[in-house]
């Protein structure tokens, strides 16, 4: 959603010392007043002009954003702190004297302001780096999760002028003067024109750009749905009713965007439609757990249920027998692919809709939560130039993204890599994907004997699903190829079994196996509300903890919740993982049929860390909670 202008914003907004520096008369085109205001076009040679002048006084402390503020905490706009960028970041505490150095030297090499060098460093956040450019130009810095929006102020601002200038109204100071949270509150332009158009003097402040237009977003969702809500009030309609009536009607086409645009919005990974009684319940699943967003009045239940079957090319007219489809969507710029399953349950048609949004997929190891000896342990494997990878755990626990994130890394002009995928999530560029098309015949297993008629070098596999797929995926790591796939086994050393029971003779797959890698995903404490806390011995020995911690003082960090998190505690997700190498001992135990916990044995003497202990190592760094290892981890 966010406009070109709005995009200059953030890079005038990740500067150093030279934030605020003062523009002559000819740098800038000024828009003059006239009565279509919301219409008018920003300046094309727009450039920051300073809020201060010279003998500016230093700038009071920016406010905690967690406590609000009033008219006396306020800065007086046009006062800037006679501290540099580097200094107030200091004085904040949040980098020290080297890591200043650091990024000044880094800034040298790269041409960086010195806030994109700290924040790609890694010294600072975002929101550290939006606190001092509040506090260097004299405005005060705004948390606009925490605070919350006046609705009486809403509308002052158009919204195609607030997305133009990144602003949002929060509330009247008084009776003339209107807060606003700004992406850019050194712009003084905007702050004339938006003066002129609401009829207010602007109190400026600075939030982050995600927050403001986050922020404009919502409030236009949330206007837009209460109007259609109070539009189909009435009567509730007949059972036998047509519901061709009521698909394409205009509030129920609002209403089925709106839930998908907060759904991408709120980073949500599935979205479920879920008939009851009296009420359509909505649902998303956010970082893997389901929260309730919204209960919709039954009277729009068959309209909003075949609005999403008509978007998904499904019959509309069939409601006995499930349904699968897929659509794709454009939300504020980006692309999403989603699939869609429908289910007939007693009180109707239940939808559960997948969203994939390929602007968020992570194609880093590292950053996916692998630890530095369990990746140096599988890139011995993946790097290898044949052999089968296989990725194994349930539903929705990071496979495809882990593969997709190691095909990235192989991918390069002097390799052939084919893949056949059900369905194709992410497409990346030099990769020749296939989809699974059923119906037009074309499976894994018929798709993967083209392939190998196609020279390939690297062959990844969606999923092994049956004893055909299974013994063509082996055959083709026999015959020189790298080949990576998925499965559904609880842990690595289940996956040679599940092999075994598929059919596969124990001699090929003790051959053609190289590595296994079972996964699961847990949620990340959020780092703004995550609380330190001392666990007696008790309760380490009781959780699996590593003798050598029940000696120590250990300090763990649990669960709080804040308006960042929406109040859960945890924000984001990261990779449980467990890394089984195939070494000539278990493939001797493969050969002799040995049972799963035979080899988990040999594998964990050889250095296998197992779901649990990387899981518990995780806590111990503060990443994540001993509940939530608990709950994904048997």
């Amino acid at each position: 959603m966010q406009s070109q202008d709005t995009e200059d914003v953030d890079s005038r907004l990740t500067g150093d010392e030279t934030v605020g520096t003062a523009a002559s008369d000819e740098s800038a085109t000024r828009v003059k007043p006239g009565p279509e205001r919301d219409e008018l076009e920003p300046a094309e040679n727009m450039v920051i002009v300073s809020l201060a002048s010279d003998e500016a006084e230093p700038a009071v402390v920016v406010p905690d954003p967690q406590s609000g503020f009033s008219v006396e905490d306020s800065f007086r706009p046009g006062r800037r702190s006679k501290l540099r960028l580097g200094d107030i970041l200091r004085e904040m505490k949040v980098v020290s004297d080297e890591q200043i150095e650091q990024a000044a030297a880094t800034q040298k090499e790269t041409g960086k302001r010195l806030g994109e060098a700290l924040l790609d460093l890694g010294f600072i956040d975002e929101l550290d780096l939006i606190k001092a450019l509040g506090r260097n130009l004299g405005v005060p810095f705004i948390d606009l999760t925490a605070t919350p929006v006046d609705t009486d102020v809403a509308d002052v601002i158009p919204d195609r002028l607030a997305r133009r200038y990144g602003a949002v109204p929060v509330k009247f100071l008084d009776d003339q003067v209107l807060l606003v949270a700004m992406v850019d509150p050194s712009n003084v332009f905007a702050i004339d024109d938006l003066r002129i158009m609401t009829g207010y003097d602007i109190q400026p402040a600075i939030a982050s750009a995600k927050d403001v237009f986050g922020t404009i977003a919502r409030l236009n969702r949330e206007e837009s749905v209460g109007r259609e809500f109070a539009h189909t009030s009435g009567p509730e309609p007949e059972e036998d009713s047509d519901i061709r009536e009521t698909v394409n009607e205009a509030p129920v086409i609002k209403l089925v965007n709106s839930v998908l645009a907060q759904a991408v919005e709120d980073g949500a990974s599935d979205i479920h439609f879920e008939p009851q009684a009296k009420e359509l319940l909505v649902r998303f699943r956010i970082d893997g757990v389901l929260h309730e967003i919204m209960s919709v009045p039954h009277r729009m239940q068959s309209g909003i249920l075949s609005r999403l079957k008509i978007m998904s090319s499904l019959d509309i007219a069939e409601r006995r027998v499930p349904q699968d489809g897929r659509l794709g969507l454009v939300v504020g710029g980006k692309p999403v692919d989603v699939r869609v399953a429908t289910l007939p349950t007693v009180y109707g048609e239940k939808i559960a809709m997948r969203l994939l949004d390929k602007s968020t997929v992570v194609l880093d190891l590292l950053e996916l939560g692998f630890s530095e000896q369990a990746l140096k342990r599988f890139q011995r494997s993946f790097t290898k130039p044949y052999g089968t990878i296989l990725a194994t755990g349930p539903t929705g626990s990071g496979k495809s993204t882990t593969l997709y994130a190691v095909l990235s890394l192989l991918n390069s002009p002097e390799k052939n890599v084919i893949t056949v995928e059900d369905p194709v999530e992410y497409r990346l560029a030099g990769v020749n994907q296939v989809q699974v098309n059923n119906k037009a015949g074309l499976t894994f297993a018929s798709g993967l004997r083209t392939i190998l008629r196609c020279d390939p070098d690297i062959i990844m596999i969606g999923e092994i699903r049956d004893r055909e797929t299974a013994q063509i995926a082996i055959e083709s790591a026999l015959t020189g190829h790298l080949v990576l796939s998925s499965m559904h086994t609880n842990d690595a050393p289940g996956a040679l079994s599940r092999l075994t029971e598929m059919g596969v003779e124990p001699f090929l797959t003790s051959s053609a196996v190289d590595c296994v890698l079972a996964q699961r995903l847990a949620r990340r404490l959020c780092h703004e509300c995550r609380e330190p806390f001392k666990p007696t011995h008790e309760v380490l020995r009781l959780n699996g903890f590593p003798s050598k911690e029940l000696s120590g003082d250990v300090t763990l960090y649990r669960a709080r919740g804040c308006s960042r998190c929406n109040n859960t505690g945890y924000k984001g997700r990261l990779g449980i993982y467990e890394v089984m190498v195939v070494s000539e001992a278990i493939r001797r135990l493969i050969v002799e049929r040995k049972s799963a916990d035979e080899v988990s044995r040999v594998a964990t003497a050889e250095g296998m860390r197992t779901l649990r202990e990387d899981g518990l190592e995780k806590v111990l760094q503060g990443m994540t909670s001993m509940e939530e290892i608990a709950r994904v981890i048997v």
